[in-house]
């Protein structure tokens, strides 16, 4: 589908044993969420519809695109951004952040420059331009890789659990850049609670695709399974909590 993100048969394996097995389905609702507990393969799934893993078997099209396969189409179709900006901003200056992408597709550095500078100033952020971006806060370098993504005019865009640790008038700032976006939007994330409003949310567990649906459907069960979780007997965490196990301080004298 040209329309859609489509997995059809995705297996891949991870320290040389089956993860993914068949993992397939179409993907056309414009806001998608992601969840999972750590581990469930939320970011190896991110990467690979990215484009930057390629499957074991099967096929990953992303808005009619062989993601893998074809890497300067692949730019231009999906655009990924990282948990931690530090592991995504390369460049020293904010125009030159925002330009290698925008040269990559055009081959011409002057405009790709020029190009930037329009686009931070459509932005409201012209003044960003000579900024370095290591002087920037968190909350700025997530906004610049976010412009980077966008300047780029990708069909879809997939953030990896963007905006974890900053405080919470900048995620919201952050989120309302995302609301407003025309382009297909695919949101990992443990912040179930923004994803009320969303189209689509898929539930993974151990590179199974475990739940998919509305979220009035899939969110509450998910929320119900992680609060029992911390009482109860988990791999991840071990024995459960217990408020009688919590040792008191000692009164004095």
């Amino acid at each position: 589908m040209d329309h859609a993100i489509v997995l059809d048969g995705v297996r891949h394996d991870l320290d040389d044993k089956p993860f993914f097995r068949d993992l397939s389905f179409c993907l056309s609702e414009k806001r998608i969420g992601l969840i999972g507990r750590n581990g469930s393969g939320k970011s190896t799934l991110a990467r690979m519809i990215s484009g930057l893993i390629e499957p074991a078997a099967g096929r990953i099209h992303v808005h009619g695109v062989a993601i893998a396969k074809d890497r300067k189409r692949a730019i231009e179709t999906i655009g990924l951004i990282f948990q931690n900006p530090d592991h995504q901003i390369i460049f020293p200056t904010v125009e030159e952040e925002i330009a290698f992408g925008l040269e990559n597709l055009s081959g011409d550095r002057k405009q790709a420059r020029l190009d930037a500078r329009a686009f931070l100033d459509g932005f409201g952020r012209l003044d960003w331009a000579e900024r370095s971006t290591f002087s920037l806060s968190q909350g700025q370098r997530h906004l610049v890789c976010l412009m980077a993504v966008l300047a780029m005019q990708p069909k879809a865009v997939l953030l990896d659990e963007p905006f974890a640790g900053l405080d919470w008038p900048t995620t919201k700032r952050l989120y309302h850049w995302l609301d407003e976006l025309e382009q297909q939007v695919i949101l990992v994330t443990h912040d179930i609670d923004h994803l009320e409003s969303y189209d689509r949310i898929l539930w993974l567990e151990k590179g199974q695709l475990i739940a998919d649906g509305a979220p009035a459907d899939i969110l509450p069960a998910y929320r119900e399974q992680m609060e029992q979780l911390v009482f109860a007997e988990d791999e991840i965490l071990g024995t459960g909590l217990s408020f009688n196990a919590v040792s008191k301080p000692a009164k004095e004298g």
